[in-house]
């Protein structure tokens, strides 16, 4: 099996369980200086190193204001050598009842099975008018 396949095949492993709300494989699949960027201007943009800064990031901005795990359905994968791209629609409930439907890109760099880079495309307008408003 190909790299690009072996790290396909786990991140279709990652998104089986995200599909369920159960991030258990995310946390074994995070590098510890794993580097994750959320593109774009907001307070949710940026770059986070770190499992625990990623981790203290999404606790800042999602912890408290839904009413469980947003669900990550993916679309598509698409890998070549290192990186595989996946396309994501997740659904959430806030803790006001309202609806969170977003969609999602990853950009995933992964070496020696562990996720050690990810860029994530995002709707952050969508973000700060629902949970950070």
């Amino acid at each position: 099996m190909s790299t690009s396949d072996k790290n396909k095949q786990l991140m279709k492993e990652l998104f089986a369980g995200l599909a369920q709300g159960d991030g258990t494989r995310m946390n074994e699949l995070l590098a510890e200086d794993c580097r994750w960027t959320v593109i774009g201007t907001t307070p949710l943009s940026g770059t986070n190193i770190g499992k625990e800064a990623i981790d203290n990031a999404v606790t800042a901005h999602l912890l408290g204001r839904l009413d469980g795990p947003i669900i990550c359905i993916a679309d598509r994968f698409i890998a070549e050598d290192d990186h595989v791209v996946i396309q994501f629609h997740g659904q959430a409930t806030t803790t006001q009842g309202r609806p969170y439907n977003n969609t999602y890109c990853w950009v995933c760099r992964l070496s020696d099975g562990q996720i050690r880079e990810v860029t994530e495309y995002v709707d952050t307008q969508l973000v700060m008018t629902t949970l950070l408003a």
